[in-house]
């Protein structure tokens, strides 16, 4: 005998596909079809030896339901960093807080400290942000070209 299981979605809450850090201080959440944010996560969980960062790329499900003061569309347009508290940075704002906690970040963190370093790199990363299918080409990428075979078979 075979049972249908049909699973409820209350509000919005799906459960999350991802497992919850609860003792990390930061969640950086990510754009998961995104080849070079991908790439950037790799090197991120290198440097966080001390296990502080939860990284979740922003398509699990659970995602908006536990961080419902960040809007959606702010997924697609640059990476989240939550701390535990609540508070909330994206874009170049997130990265110079994730340079700021790590211990290898320290080490370039002092760029921002720069004249007009911040507003530049904002610039900078709403500009990658944008383009960031065409420099690492995502599985959804619109600008990948056709597979069109147009040989005759014989």
């Amino acid at each position: 005998m075979t049972v249908s299981v049909v699973h409820f979605v209350v509000a919005g809450a799906a459960e999350p596909t991802y497992e919850v850090c609860a003792q990390c201080q930061y969640s950086v959440v990510y754009d998961g079809h995104c080849k070079v944010c991908g790439r950037l996560v790799k090197a991120l969980r290198a440097w966080d030896r001390q296990k502080i960062l939860e990284i979740v790329p922003s398509q699990a499900a659970g995602v908006y339901a536990r961080f419902p003061w960040v809007p959606a569309r702010a997924y697609q347009e640059s990476v989240q960093l939550i701390a535990r508290d609540g508070r909330t940075w994206q874009g170049a704002a997130a990265l110079e807080q994730l340079l700021n906690v790590l211990p290898r970040g320290r080490l370039v963190s002092w760029i921002f400290t720069l004249p007009f370093a911040r507003g530049l790199a904002e610039r900078i990363y709403r500009w990658f942000a944008r383009n960031r299918y065409r420099l690492g080409c995502g599985e959804h990428c619109t600008y990948r070209p056709l597979q069109v075979d147009f040989e005759e078979k014989v």
